[in-house]
């Protein structure tokens, strides 16, 4: 018999004791790895930050006048709110014609909530409200409200905005016109209206 098996017989608690101490570091381990993989895995859940990017925005619009437009940031994109001017809300159905897309039916769930598919493609006629980004390749269009002939404008120009990268324009609903690089209409992103002078924008009212 050997000494090792000898010295267990003799002190069977050894071979107790060595067992012992190897669960308890076993079980030191599994703990530490959980205990490492909790911050880990929180890692995956959004920050603050993100979570208040996605949240929706709320825009008090009692002071916006006709004719004015305003900016606010919704997840990181511009949003334009403007006040059209009756004169600009009659002219809309005027250029059906020269338009890409006049009914928004083109890619609609991606482009026009059900609630924008109309002339002003908005929810009150006088209030658009679009995600300032061409559908081209990403770039901001400005304001050219003026209808008439401009640089880089038609002579019959109704007034809307214009994309100075390559060129394409959109009217005061942000439909895009015939022929020009942006394939589709500009997006109306979900809002709704709590108040009379309140709008909030990324939640629709059934949401």
């Amino acid at each position: 018999m050997s000494e090792a098996a000898v010295q267990s017989a003799v002190d069977p608690g050894i071979d107790q004791n060595r067992r012992t101490w190897i669960a308890i570091t076993c079980g030191a381990g599994a703990i530490g790895g959980v205990a490492a993989a909790v911050p880990f895995v929180s890692t995956f859940e959004p920050s603050a930050r993100a979570r208040a990017a996605g949240a929706p925005v709320e825009v008090d619009i009692s002071t916006l006048k006709p004719g004015e437009k305003i900016t606010v940031a919704w997840r990181g994109k511009p949003v334009w709110i403007m006040r059209r001017t009756p004169e600009q809300v009659a002219e809309l159905p005027k250029h059906d014609d020269e338009l890409a897309d006049p009914k928004s039916l083109r890619n609609p769930d991606e482009f026009t909530p059900a609630f924008a598919r109309n002339d002003w493609r908005s929810l009150k006629p006088e209030i658009l409200v679009l995600v300032g980004i061409c559908t081209h390749l990403g770039c901001v269009p400005g304001d050219k409200f003026q209808p008439g002939a401009q640089p880089s404008l038609p002579a019959d120009w109704p007034g809307g905005f214009l994309c100075p990268c390559h060129g394409s324009t959109f009217d005061l609903a942000g439909r895009v016109f015939k022929n020009k690089p942006a394939p589709d209409n500009l997006v109306v992103p979900p809002y709704h209206f709590p108040t009379a002078t309140t709008l909030l924008i990324g939640e629709e009212k059934s949401a």
